[in-house]
């Protein structure tokens, strides 16, 4: 949704204002949409994924709120989407073979120890992965049995849009960081040349305090943080732009995620791996 939102805006300069400005706009206005509506497709108020896709609602959405030379202030969930409806201890991990078959994967016991319950004989613990789920009566995403719930479990795979060959497989973990990092280092590759170390290696932002428990909600408030390594000039001008912002250094950089991606040349078969400079992941070719 985010993606489909940028593509309305011309490429920027790599981590430049109006770059960054353009990418943390296009995920607020996509966690407005997701946090009300991505949710079980068999509940009522839950928009088909084709619609919640759809590049000409995104074109829409885009022009209604976007301003290139300002943060927009109130942000709301489209509603009108819903006529299309036809009814952190995390492990990523990506594998690729020559042939272009490649597997995106997450795992995820979620918060801490995840429910700290180990069943008897098993040695692992149960996620609480439901921790996501909405008690709000009437939501799409309210807490109920046999359902699909909305959160962040989201591993990437990407394809060449003419002919379906594999592009890369990615996954960049940490939450709701999860579809930023994915749109950041997605950019990286797509929109500025960069390899899928280069890619995880450019510094990141990353919009604070987006909370599925909190809705659409959370959006307007969400803090935007920058990693060491955005330039100044940038930060004074998404500040400037009404961008809460706030620079991100040391240990703290976790709260940026940690991705692994697997790159493949269509024309030559070359896959190009690249692990997180942030956390201790590996590139390994056998």
């Amino acid at each position: 949704m985010a993606l489909n939102l940028l593509e309305q805006e011309p490429a920027h300069p790599k981590l430049s204002t109006p770059a960054v400005h353009a990418q943390a706009e296009a995920l607020r206005f996509a966690f407005a949409q997701a946090l009300q509506f991505c949710a079980d497709p068999a509940e009522p108020g839950s928009p088909s994924p084709d619609a919640l896709l759809d590049k000409a609602f995104a074109a829409r959405r885009w022009k209604s709120l976007f301003d290139p030379r300002r943060r927009a202030e109130g942000v709301s969930p489209d509603g009108s989407v819903l006529e299309a409806r036809a009814g952190p201890d995390t492990v990523y991990l990506c594998a690729a073979d020559r042939w272009g078959n490649a597997c995106s994967f997450i795992n995820s016991n979620y918060m801490g120890f995840g429910t700290a319950i180990v069943p008897e004989g098993c040695g692992f613990t149960l996620q609480n992965r439901g921790h996501n789920f909405i008690v709000r009566e009437g939501h799409p995403n309210c807490v109920g049995p046999s359902k699909f719930c909305y959160h962040t479990i989201i591993p990437g795979m990407a394809t060449h849009e003419d002919s379906g060959e594999l592009f890369a497989a990615l996954g960049v973990m940490g939450g709701f960081m999860q579809p930023q990092g994915h749109l950041q280092v997605l950019c990286g590759m797509a929109d500025y040349g960069l390899d899928p170390q280069a890619a995880l290696d450019m510094p990141r932002f990353c919009l604070e305090g987006v909370d599925s428990a909190l809705g659409p909600e959370s959006v307007l408030g969400a803090e935007l943080l920058l990693e060491e390594g955005v330039p100044q000039e940038t930060e004074a001008g998404l500040a400037a732009m009404g961008h809460r912002v706030r620079r991100v250094r040391g240990w703290s950089r976790t709260v940026f995620g940690r991705g692994q991606i697997i790159s493949r040349d269509p024309a030559t078969g070359v896959l190009v791996g690249g692990t997180e400079p942030r956390a201790d992941g590996a590139v390994l070719a056998w």
